[in-house]
């Protein structure tokens, strides 16, 4: 990060308002841009861009280099004579304005873009063939997997057949050649996501604003990453992970967290200089201004499962790949703009880790206020590389969290801003916002939900469940010139702009 003090939003590209059921990569993301110049911003966060597969978490996606193709804006494919206006209009997205219904978007959306496709002409298409070709490296595996995939019903790859399964010569050939037309399809998908988003990308860093992505440590099991490179995996002989990812149980969940990803082989990572992760997090920059490394304690040590186990439990730390990874990271690309998510359990060894590579952990003030000791998320205790959050996507908003707190902790946190009471919600989430934006943390990013003062409806995920989570949107017109210079003027007063 550079040295001087910045300001951004948290905002999921699905959380944009529109009328195609879920965000997209058009005009709603454009002003969305123009809303942020205009409110003095300089950092949009949103958090991973691959397709979403069960439970429709971005954390858990068929691919790590792939982008969503729900993402993928009609308006863009009908002014490019792929759509017509009626074709994009006959499809049910769902009704709500400001919640996704994916399971009528998994419905619809798909047969919609099929249309697009079949209008495609790859060899007019300007720069389509140097696409397939850069990116070959993935995208012909990730095409022949959804490909594949959907000649199965939608089912996992551990339940094909098993020549494709175990991707035998033969049989990679047969369905590739049975399938082509479908191959081609996806890759269509991936060249107009891409297309899309960079011209989004470079269209917010003309207006001076910077994108801040997200790389999930670990890929789902379902997955083209985990079916095309199981050498890199716990896999045992018949294809299934010997230990799964995961958190010991703490005071919030007795039981941990049960996630399921299958876990790296580090030292086969290693013996390849860490070869794949170079790639992952050089294509990463190429999408992305900055990334945030979820889950980054997990370089340092991290916790294993025993696959087949109903909670967390039974699990053991291990030990990681540590700096060395983060030294190979640097030889190959230089130095790169990322953020650590050191959140969580942290020990000395995982402190000193973030501390080497230099690059900023995370501050987040909902973890800050325990009457019963200090925290470390408390401002008094920040260095200044580092990033502070009011909340994550993880977390409640900050209307919804403070009206959960106990007595005690809400008698600390009023007493820490010097207030007794709160006049409305607004005057609640700008109190915390306040705080958070003047701390002496150089990038402060705030969920738009809070710069909204919405209240819990508006949360984006509580982590171990299914089911409710990744739905919440923007209502279109939400984000008015007035709130625009709201928080132009708090964040001109400390010194972000």
């Amino acid at each position: 990060m550079k040295s001087t003090r910045k300001s951004g939003v948290l905002m999921p590209i699905a959380s944009l308002p529109g009328k195609y059921g879920i965000g997209t990569l058009g005009q709603e993301a454009y002003d969305f841009v123009n809303r942020l110049k205009e409110a003095g911003q300089s950092y949009w966060q949103i958090l991973p861009l691959g397709p979403t597969s069960y439970g429709d978490s971005p954390y858990q996606s068929f691919s790590t280099f792939a982008g969503n193709p729900y993402f993928i804006d009609p308006d863009k494919l009908i002014e490019e004579g792929l759509l017509t206006r009626k074709e994009a209009d006959a499809y049910d997205f769902g009704r709500k304005a400001d919640e996704t219904d994916y399971g009528k978007i998994y419905e619809s959306r798909f047969k919609m873009l099929r249309k697009a496709f079949k209008r495609f002409n790859r060899e007019k298409a300007h720069g389509y063939a140097s696409f397939c070709k850069k990116n070959r490296f993935w995208l012909d595996d990730y095409a022949l997997y959804m490909a594949v995939k959907n000649s199965f019903g939608g089912v996992s790859f551990i339940e094909w057949d098993e020549p494709i399964r175990k991707r035998e010569k033969k049989a990679l050939e047969a369905y590739g050649k049975k399938y082509a037309k479908d191959v081609e399809f996806y890759k269509f998908l991936q060249y107009k996501f891409i297309e899309q988003w960079k011209a989004l990308k470079d269209y917010a860093n003309k207006n001076d604003i910077k994108m801040i992505g997200d790389i999930p440590i670990y890929v789902a099991f379902d997955s083209a990453d985990t079916w095309s490179c199981s050498e890199m995996f716990r896999f045992d002989e018949k294809g299934y992970p010997t230990a799964v990812a995961g958190c010991p149980p703490d005071a919030f969940t007795a039981a941990g967290q049960l996630w399921g990803n299958p876990l790296y082989d580090w030292e086969y990572h290693k013996k390849t200089g860490y070869k794949w992760w170079i790639r992952r997090i050089r294509h990463c920059f190429e999408l992305y201004d900055t990334v945030r490394v979820d889950h980054f304690r997990g370089f340092d040590s991290y916790y294993a499962i025993p696959y087949g186990d109903p909670d967390a439990r039974g699990g053991k730390w291990e030990k990681g790949p540590g700096f060395e990874l983060f030294t190979a990271v640097k030889e190959a690309l230089g130095e790169v703009d990322m953020i650590a998510e050191d959140l969580g359990f942290l020990t000395p060894s995982v402190r000193r880790l973030v501390k080497r590579t230099g690059y900023p952990g995370m501050k987040v003030l909902q973890f800050a206020f325990d009457s019963r000791e200090d925290s470390d998320y408390l401002p008094h205790n920040y260095d200044s590389n580092s990033v502070v959050y009011t909340g994550t996507h993880d977390n409640d908003t900050t209307v919804g969290w403070f009206s959960t707190l106990k007595p005690a902790d809400k008698k600390m946190a009023l007493s820490y801003i010097n207030r007794e009471r709160f006049s409305s919600d607004e005057d609640l989430a700008d109190s915390f916002i306040k705080l958070a934006m003047g701390s002496v943390s150089k990038l402060c990013i705030i969920p738009m939900q809070d710069w909204l003062a919405l209240d819990g409806s508006a949360r984006i995920n509580m982590p171990s469940t299914l089911g409710g989570n990744w739905v919440w949107r923007m209502k279109r017109g939400a984000f008015t010139k007035k709130l625009a210079k709201k928080m132009y003027g708090i964040t001109k007063l400390y010194a972000r702009l």
